[in-house]
């Protein structure tokens, strides 16, 4: 499962899991992103290769995940990996100046929805043999401007860190990696008209990564 699938490091995430034999269920609102996700994957399926399941869905929604994970289980019996990609990056801005509906959507997306879908995916996780999850860091709490942001990124983070802890010994395994920079919407976002040239490639970036799983 990736969350957060339809662009950026999600995306990549996806289509190089899904090159390496996963059938990989593909999580995003952006009906459009994981149509194109799929269209590359088929473009450049291998022998081997595995598959997707688009679930264009509101991480937000409650209920819509709850069937999510009840689908996987009706289907597969278990999950094996769990990517955590989904991310509202709100502008940046001054503490005092902060809006309040872009408040409100860093914490249903950044943090609410994690502590909602922790629940919901470990019971599928503890039924396979080596199970997974990860987290992407992007350390900005504390930043200037990136009050939204970086609150409840940092936050999200604290919580896969508890997470993390408490399933050493038991499992799943638990993992928190800081992706290389790179030149997603998001990071267009904060740092508009900046030098892209130097930064990583979300694909490349998404092969180190899978290859720690």
């Amino acid at each position: 499962l990736v969350t957060g699938a339809s662009r950026g490091l999600g995306a990549a995430m996806a289509e190089e899991l899904a090159g390496r034999g996963w059938h990989v269920v593909a999580l995003a609102r952006t009906v459009g992103g994981l149509e194109e996700l799929d269209d590359r994957v088929k473009a450049r399926r291998q022998p081997g290769a595995g598959e997707l399941t688009l679930a264009p869905m509101d991480i937000t929604n409650d209920d819509a995940m709850a069937h999510l994970c009840r689908s996987i289980f009706d289907r597969w019996g278990r999950l094996d990996l769990w990517v955590h990609a989904a991310i509202h990056a709100a502008p940046m801005s001054p503490a005092q100046f902060l809006d309040v509906k872009d408040w409100d959507k860093s914490l249903a997306i950044n943090l609410r929805a994690t502590g909602t879908l922790i629940p919901l995916v470990e019971p599928l996780l503890r039924l396979a043999p080596a199970p997974a999850a990860m987290f992407l860091d992007d350390p900005r709490g504390g930043e200037m401007y990136f009050g939204a942001y970086g609150a409840t990124k940092a936050a999200q983070i604290a919580l896969a860190r508890s997470w993390q802890k408490e399933a050493a010994k038991v499992g799943p395994r638990v993992l928190i990696e800081t992706p290389a920079p790179m030149p997603t919407a998001t990071r267009a976002r904060f740092f508009p008209g900046e030098d892209r040239s130097p930064l990583a490639d979300p694909r490349i970036e998404a092969a180190r990564l899978v290859d720690l799983i």
